[in-house]
């Protein structure tokens, strides 16, 4: 841990893995966010022999949180990171995700997760509280000692001079590196600062978010699924946390009201007036919750480059994903091993580095965007074409339903 009250922070070491260090580069990649990206960036760094600090601008770590879901594309890479291990028996691992018409409560379709999507590539599908996620980051950056990690770092200028880039603070502080990976969420100031990204739009939606015991669940709904409940107005996601002892909760409503807030806290009536509709046993689950948060779901124009000079963003910043396709946090762990690598096989030019690392993303980020904002359309169908959706469901294998996205899951670095 670095001593807050340093002007200028001194240069780290390069550990290589056998836990010596490298003389030929003593800068740092300064990472700007703690969050998921932040910290996987760093491991993924450190498995190159690379050294960073992590800047975050919190004092402490929010324990808060909604459920965040790591398909194959996400657990292999938390395997690699040496994370796996850690967050294994907190996860979740639901054996299907079961799709349901949320009026009726008829099962649409039961596509195979568990031993199926494992076997077919190469890495399990698991479910997680992201604060446990994040616990098993933040514990391997901990035991890492090329990594250092500053709280209460608000970063609010960025100089690149060119051979180094620095980053200072209002209170006089700053650390100088090789260069700045910045993961710090939609509402970059990086991003706003040195790139011409334009203004967020509200997507017109917001996701409220609670956590019960598993033994709260209505019975009749009760299974190691992510299930998720489809409806014109809504949508309702949940599945098994902690191990299963847990249910996250996610519930995404049309909203007139976007707030800022990630954890805006709602009442009851935000959910169960959408709600009056639903089968009895979705109502009922939804009714079990004390207390709800939301967040309202903003999307950002596309960058034609997510790198600058010696700067580059990462994660939600470039660019933020609708949470309809499950990858917002997964696209984070993927930018994380492709900006390391390119870092590391241009060790003596991060200008061309972050630019390749940019322009390797741009194709994967653009897809996955669109195909989540297309799933949000699908999810909220009304009338003839929800009657069509949930036919096709139905109809279709699947087997063949989960195979549509094979290019999603089985996504690899190299």
């Amino acid at each position: 841990m670095t001593n807050d009250s340093e002007k200028r922070a001194p240069a780290l070491p390069v550990h290589d893995r056998a836990g010596g260090s490298s003389s030929s580069r003593t800068a740092p990649v300064l990472i700007l966010g703690g969050g998921i990206g932040g910290l996987a960036t760093a491991l993924a760094l450190a498995r190159h022999g690379i050294a960073s600090r992590v800047l975050e601008r919190r004092a402490e770590f929010e324990t808060e949180g909604a459920g965040i879901q790591l398909g194959p594309n996400g657990t292999r890479i938390l395997a690699e990171l040496g994370v796996a291990e850690g967050l294994e028996p907190l996860a979740g691992k639901p054996d299907a995700i079961h799709a349901r018409d949320a009026l009726s409560g008829a099962t649409l379709a039961r596509m195979p997760l568990g031993q199926w999507i494992a076997e077919r590539h190469g890495a399990p599908y698991w479910v997680a509280h992201r604060s446990d996620l994040h616990g098993a980051l933040l514990a391997r950056v901990r035991a890492e000692p090329s990594i250092t990690l500053q709280l209460d770092f608000e970063a609010n200028r960025i100089d690149d001079a060119g051979g180094t880039v620095t980053v200072h603070d209002a209170h006089g502080r700053d650390h100088s590196g090789t260069a700045v990976i910045a993961a710090d969420g939609i509402r970059s100031r990086t991003r706003e600062d040195q790139f011409d990204g334009g203004p967020m739009r509200y997507a017109g939606k917001s996701a409220a978010r609670a956590v019960i015991r598993a033994s709260d669940m209505p019975a009749e709904i009760a299974e190691n699924a992510t299930q998720i409940w489809l409806s014109p107005r809504a949508h309702v996601v949940h599945y098994p946390v902690r191990g299963g002892r847990e249910v996250a909760i996610v519930f995404v409503r049309r909203d007139p009201l976007p707030s800022d807030d990630w954890s805006t806290e709602v009442p009851q009536s935000f959910v169960m007036d959408t709600a009056r509709s639903f089968a009895e046993p979705l109502r009922r689950l939804l009714d079990v919750p004390g207390r709800w948060r939301k967040w309202a779901l903003y999307e950002l124009p596309p960058l034609a480059t997510g790198a600058k000079g010696r700067i580059a963003l990462l994660g939600a910043a470039a660019p933020p994903t609708l949470p309809f396709l499950a990858q917002g946090g997964v696209l984070a762990l993927e930018d994380a091993v492709v900006a390391a690598a390119s870092l590391a096989a241009r060790p003596q030019d991060p200008v061309a580095a972050l630019s390749a690392y940019s322009a390797a993303r741009l194709d994967r980020a653009t897809r996955v965007v669109a195909e989540a904002r297309r799933n949000g359309g699908i999810y909220h169908l009304d009338g003839v074409m929800a009657l069509a959706r949930n036919a096709t469901m139905k109809l279709t294998p699947p087997a063949l339903l989960m195979s549509r996205y094979d290019w999603v899951y089985g996504w690899r670095a190299s």
